[in-house]
């Protein structure tokens, strides 16, 4: 099974980015650690800070499920949510932090009704989960 993991803007600055709130762990460590943990999967991963990268990628169709971080396209990228909408394989939403606790404009996913399920505020480790809930 192959599993395509998105993370949009500014999540490439993971491990160095307010790490009171994101953690200190690098992507690409955490990829290491959940690729030993489901060494039967195809774990792909891929990250933009541009919004129609982003759709390329995924119109792109070369996965079996998806778990996404839309990072700040969350709040308002009707583009990606309308990308989104015409997948039909198993996908999840994932935020390290709880958006529910933050900023009033976090609060709110235009992204996540195009999502089987949303994760948020379990850290890195809804990484973890997300590919758990989609074995």
């Amino acid at each position: 099974m192959k599993i395509l993991i998105i993370n949009g803007p500014n999540l490439n600055l993971l491990g160095t980015r307010e790490p009171e709130i994101y953690g200190s762990i690098s992507m690409e460590d955490y990829l290491d650690k959940l690729r030993s943990e489901f060494p039967s999967l195809e774990l792909e991963y891929y990250q933009s800070n541009i919004e129609g990268e982003i759709i390329n990628c995924l119109q792109k169709d070369e996965f079996d499920a998806l778990v996404i971080n839309p990072g700040a396209y969350t709040h308002y990228s009707y583009a990606i949510a309308d990308c989104l909408k015409n997948i039909s394989k198993p996908k999840v939403e994932v935020h390290i932090s709880n958006i529910y606790k933050r900023e009033e404009f976090r609060q709110k996913s235009v992204t996540a009704a195009s999502t089987d399920a949303v994760l948020s505020g379990f850290g890195m480790d809804g990484y973890r989960l997300a590919v758990l809930s989609l074995l």
